[in-house]
């Protein structure tokens, strides 16, 4: 079994890098895990920080099951709800259906429905914090968030920790 479904907690940056804002998730882990020294609890046995890329979120998914010990599950990404760039918002499984890229993601996998089956099936609590995107430059290559999304991330790394005191 991967090391990282051992732990009570994973969080998961997901979208890539190379298409401008959709590098959020991985901004976020990043930061994450450049505070580990400063904040204990990043650095505890119990979490798992993942950049989960565009779809190892997916597969990291699939491979839960009744004897997981996970307990939360922390997805951060880039989205498209319709908000001011750069706006944060906190969403739940039963949130995701409305999300198109949730619905079926970039390699046409459903993970709205097998994250609101994790949670349903095994107790698991998944919370997104989503970050409205500016400029998501597929498939032209973009190595940097816009200025919207960039002030966003330590309200986001903020927003985790604050999940983690949960």
């Amino acid at each position: 079994m991967p090391e990282y479904l051992n732990k009570e907690i994973l969080i998961l940056g997901c979208g890539n890098v190379l298409f401008g804002d959709d590098g959020f998730g991985y901004a976020v882990v990043n930061k994450l895990n450049a505070l580990k020294e400063k904040i204990p609890i990043l650095n505890s046995d119990k979490i798992g920080i993942i950049d989960a890329g565009t779809g190892a979120s997916h597969f990291i998914l699939s491979l839960i099951d009744e004897n997981t010990p996970i307990r939360k599950i922390i997805i951060i990404d880039a989205i498209d709800f319709g908000l001011k760039p750069g706006e944060l918002i906190k969403l739940y499984p039963n949130d995701l259906p409305k999300i198109k890229k949730y619905y079926i993601d970039a390699h046409d996998m459903p993970l709205a429905g097998m994250i609101k089956e994790i949670s349903e099936k095994y107790g698991i609590k998944v919370v997104v914090i989503g970050c409205q995107s500016k400029n998501m430059t597929a498939p032209d290559i973009c190595l940097e968030l816009s200025e919207e999304v960039k002030k966003s991330v330590d309200k986001a790394v903020e927003m985790v920790l604050d999940e983690l005191s949960k």
